[in-house]
């Protein structure tokens, strides 16, 4: 195996979650295509990512609306990685992102969580560089 591909995010509607994913945290629409008239494939991911992105799927039944916006059961659920985390912080910010926390140190990075449109739990994360003889984060 060479790579994760795609993480599903249980989303209320398409376009209003296409806005928030491109509009606010700067992701491209990788793909859009309509499956039939009520589902579509719907990938967002970071600017120039190779490997990976969101599947934004519409949740279809009652089961599914119930757990749009707790995937993670209120856990932070998912990682966003930058190389510069004072000037997409700033930016996630004008744009209307609602961090929950001022940014802090961990041993493992920069880090300040945000929630998605949903309420999902997101870290923003400038991860620390690789500590010499030893793997960062550990």
């Amino acid at each position: 195996m060479s790579h994760l591909g795609l993480v599903t995010v249980v989303v209320r509607d398409y376009d209003e979650a296409i806005a928030f994913y491109v509009e606010r945290l700067g992701f491209d629409l990788l793909q859009d295509t309509r499956i039939d008239d009520r589902k579509r494939w719907v990938v967002v991911g970071p600017p120039g990512a190779r490997e990976g992105g969101l599947l934004l799927a519409r949740a279809a039944n009652r089961r599914q609306r119930a757990a749009v916006g707790r995937q993670s059961g209120g856990r932070v659920g998912w990682f966003l990685n930058t190389d510069t985390f004072d000037r997409d912080y700033e930016r996630m910010r004008a744009a209307g992102v609602l961090f929950e926390e001022a940014p802090r140190q961990e041993p493992y990075g920069t880090v300040a969580v945000f929630h998605d449109l949903y309420g999902n739990r997101w870290d923003l994360i400038q991860p620390a560089p690789p500590r010499e003889g030893g793997v960062s984060g550990r």
